[in-house]
């Protein structure tokens, strides 16, 4: 499976934070696309061009932009999208919804059948907290007749991670372990961009293209806006590749997440992981907000459980660098 820390697992927040209308049950028709079928850098067009993801470099320790320099249109069209994108997004006070991920790893399933599915949930409160559970976990078991057969697998629950604005604590339910990481006073109180966290529940356009290579490429599918984000931090290209967010083209609601595995490549490591949110409640939480807040202090493990203690050490953000333009200049 990917590798999937606390920064890795809360990354799809940021997505879920927009939405504000429930999204339709089921397995979403991106997640059941056969991998020769639009893998590649977009969500709806199959004849897309196939080498976007697996042509990008591999992490490195001083990491070059991994498409060519936008033009000035391109540039002036993506921080149009961005800013509208940050209008919408930071309008989110409360947030709670349910989540499933489909894991896809060639080796580990058929092509075109997901390795694991897992369903939980997932909850906001600006601007500092956030909660991430794995509820339910199942792996590809074989076929059965015709139909693929999932079951769980003892010892492994899946991910559980809380931000109460003052400590990101990790529930590790498998080895019976939690982890505490103590936030610095200056990082507490703060949007979540601020914290390890890749994303941002509070978008904001600038702090974005500081830790990201952005571009907006080809959907395939009309009204839909696609962009990817690649990681410029050392840090978070050790955890993913790239991720690819589409956002409905009118609302900049989000519509499919995709996150990459750091190594991707469609023949050597396959692997990547898709989102989709139901029963999406935004700002609803009204009188009940003291009980929704609770939702941030977890529950004390075990006695038996090991407790791990230490200080978060936020990482360096790279200079600024999103793009260049024909003429040579940084574009900020």
């Amino acid at each position: 499976m990917m590798r999937r820390t606390l920064a890795t697992g809360l990354a799809i927040l940021m997505a879920a934070s927009a939405a504000n209308a429930q999204q339709p049950a089921g397995t979403p028709s991106y997640a059941q696309r056969p991998l020769d079928q639009g893998i590649e850098g977009n969500f709806g067009n199959a004849n897309q061009p196939a080498a976007r993801v697996a042509a990008a470099p591999a992490a490195a320790a001083a990491p070059q932009q991994p498409f060519p320099p936008l033009s000035v249109e391109a540039q002036s069209q993506l921080q149009q999208v961005l800013l509208a994108w940050q209008k919408q997004s930071q309008g989110t006070k409360t947030l709670e919804c349910k989540f499933t991920r489909w894991h896809f790893d060639m080796f580990a399933a058929p092509a075109g059948l997901h390795a694991t599915r897992a369903d939980g949930v997932l909850k906001y409160a600006a601007p500092d907290r956030g909660l991430f559970r794995v509820d339910q976990l199942v792996f590809f078991a074989g076929i059965d007749g015709d139909k693929p057969h999932y079951k769980p697998q003892n010892g492994q629950f899946g991910e559980h991670w809380v931000c109460n604005g003052q400590q990101l604590i990790e529930m590790d339910r498998s080895k019976q372990e939690c982890r505490i990481q103590d936030l610095p006073p200056e990082m507490q109180g703060k949007n979540i961009i601020s914290s390890p966290l890749p994303f941002v529940f509070n978008l904001d356009a600038t702090q974005i293209q500081q830790r990201y290579w952005i571009r907006q490429v080809d959907a395939g599918t009309p009204g839909i806006v696609l962009i990817e984000a690649w990681p410029k931090r050392q840090e978070d290209r050790a955890q993913y590749k790239l991720v690819q967010i589409a956002l409905e083209a009118n609302t900049f609601l989000p519509q499919a997440l995709k996150m990459y595995a750091p190594n991707f490549d469609l023949k050597t490591a396959p692997k990547w992981d898709q989102y989709e949110f139901t029963d999406v409640k935004r700002n609803t939480i009204g009188a009940a907000l003291g009980v929704f807040m609770n939702n941030f202090v977890p529950e004390k493990p075990p006695s038996s459980w090991k407790i791990m203690r230490d200080k978060f050490v936020a990482p360096v953000d790279p200079p600024m660098q999103q793009a260049t333009n024909p003429h040579g200049d940084a574009v900020r």
